[in-house]
């Protein structure tokens, strides 16, 4: 038996993607377990890049099977929209199958985000508008839609025209927005129904019983650790949580049953949207990471804020996810620079400390204590596939980064394929 989970460490664009489809190739099934189409993976599959919002990263692997589990929000439009991209490869692709107790996000979720984003102003927390936030208000406030009452025609209908008339009154009321048609909102939804009835079904039943004959489950993160809802940078956060502890609610799976915990992770760190971020470069050095490391969101386009990496963040990262292993990306890239630095500590209002601050006035104040390394930038090693191969200096590098964590690094990142990864 082997259930892994997979998440990032940082604030997300770490790159699971590409090691969720590595990985894929050894598993029997791949569940994505929270987030929405907020979240977006690129992989690159012979040569050609795909960039997925909802499915899950091992679509690309005929044979598997990927789910998208209980803890994901669901725009139906943009599932459709993604499995018909992906339809011209069908004998390529795994099996999807959809939880029926998925949360479905509506327009008024999406209207209600982009309303309230904008009436935030300068204040705005950087939301991608896409309804993520409030269909998981609506679910806690248990007033959300689910897959399986998508199925249900009558029920459905009957869900919309209740919820309507409150959601209705706060945009045209509180906002000034506009009503939306119920009936048109009916018969799109219904529409998309038909075309994801196929694949809808009780998922935790499946998962449970792939386990239980010990095949190999590999649970997908979205988002990252410094985004959770509770151990984030609050509220500059997601709505769910995508630590490793997320997979027990998310997916339905007892604790005891996870097998691994992999930390992904950039060898320089960024950011999209607001927030503190201590070891943020805005200079020409954070301008080369960002071309180098092409840190433009994969769903909305977004130059990312880039800055060296910071081992506090990703000790903390490590002690909430209780990782027994790292994933590395961009070592090809933070080798291209004149040299590296690594954030080992911080320096708090003149005194050194070690941890992760919850007050945002308190981490804005933070700053990085460095560690200075070489580089290797008249090397290439987009080709390296053995760590014997890395130079001197890409080796003491890493060794520093597990000496730190106290983590394993056990797969490096030197570019963007899937073939580009060196297993330690």
């Amino acid at each position: 038996m082997a259930a892994v989970v997979v998440v990032g460490t940082q604030w997300g664009d770490e790159g699971k993607g590409k090691y969720i489809d590595i990985l894929s190739a050894d598993a029997d099934y791949v569940v994505r377990f929270s987030g929405g189409n907020n979240a977006g993976h690129t992989i690159v599959h012979d040569g050609v890049k795909y960039a997925l919002h909802l499915v899950p990263s091992g679509i690309l692997r005929k044979g598997k099977t990927c789910i998208i589990a209980n803890g994901v929000v669901i725009d139906p439009a943009v599932l459709i929209s993604e499995l018909n991209n992906l339809s011209k490869y069908d004998n390529e692709l795994a099996e999807l199958i959809i939880s029926d107790r998925a949360h479905v996000i509506m327009p008024w979720h999406i209207e209600l985000d982009s309303l309230q984003e904008s009436y935030r102003g300068n204040a705005g927390l950087g939301t991608t508008r896409r309804g993520i936030g409030p269909a998981y208000a609506d679910k806690a406030e248990r007033s959300g839609i689910r897959m399986c009452d998508l199925m249900d025609p009558d029920l459905f209908r009957e869900m919309v025209h209740s919820t309507i008339k409150v959601k209705n009154a706060i945009i045209e009321k509180v906002y000034g927005g506009k009503p939306l048609d119920a009936e048109k909102i009916i018969d799109d939804y219904l529409g998309y129904a038909e075309k994801l009835r196929p694949y809808v079904r009780d998922v935790n039943s499946i998962i449970h019983r792939a386990i239980e004959n010990g095949k190999t489950v590999l649970f997908e993160g979205a988002q990252a650790t410094f985004l959770d809802l509770d151990f984030g940078t609050y509220p500059y956060v997601t709505s769910s949580n995508p630590i490793a502890g997320g997979v027990c609610t998310g997916a339905g799976v007892g604790p005891k049953m996870i097998t691994e915990i992999l930390g992904v992770f950039k060898a320089y760190t960024s950011r999209v949207g607001s927030g503190p971020f201590v070891t943020e470069l805005n200079n020409e050095v954070g301008n080369q990471i960002r071309e180098l490391g092409h840190e433009y969101g994969t769903t909305t386009g977004r130059p990312r804020r880039c800055g060296w990496l910071d081992v506090v963040m990703l000790k903390y990262a490590a002690r909430l996810n209780s990782l027994t292993g790292l994933c590395l990306n961009h070592l090809d890239t933070v080798g291209k620079l004149d040299s590296i630095k690594i954030c080992m500590a911080y320096k708090l209002d003149g005194k050194i400390i070690d941890y992760y601050p919850s007050n945002l006035k308190e981490l804005a104040r933070c700053e990085p204590v460095y560690e200075e390394f070489e580089s290797w930038k008249d090397i290439d090693i987009s080709k390296v596939n053995r760590y014997e191969m890395l130079p001197p200096a890409a080796k003491k590098y890493l060794k520093r980064i597990e000496e730190s964590i106290g983590v394993p690094i056990k797969y490096v990142g030197v570019g963007p394929g899937r073939e580009q990864v060196i297993t330690m």
